[in-house]
């Protein structure tokens, strides 16, 4: 894995249980803010190999946007199951659940 990569994997796997991040967030605090759709890719194809909580990452507007149905349901219910309310069925209160990992990704 590219650095980029490694630090993408290490903060999904960092997010507690009870909170959401967005794939903006990720890319921003992994020190590349305009590679959104680059931690998306790495979450889909690394989520089982890394045991990473996936349900917990949602677009910036707190929506969940995976495409199969079965998926976008279980991520509902695994949100919920966190405690955190999913309205609609597909939309978390993103500023209320919002992971705050405690810095800004100048660190990296």
């Amino acid at each position: 894995m590219e650095d980029f990569t490694e630090r993408v994997v290490k903060l999904l796997k960092e997010v507690p249980v009870g909170t959401v991040a967005s794939y903006g967030q990720i890319a921003r605090l992994a020190g590349n803010p305009r590679a959104a759709r680059q931690v998306a890719r790495i979450l889909h194809s690394m989520s089982r190999k890394h045991n990473i909580p996936w349900h917990r990452i949602v677009n910036a507007k707190g929506e969940i946007v995976i495409r199969d149905g079965e998926a976008a349901y279980e991520q509902e219910e695994r949100l919920r199951e966190e405690g955190v309310p999913v309205i609609g069925g597909k939309r978390v209160d993103i500023e209320r659940y919002r992971w705050d990992p405690g810095f800004d990704g100048e660190e990296w």
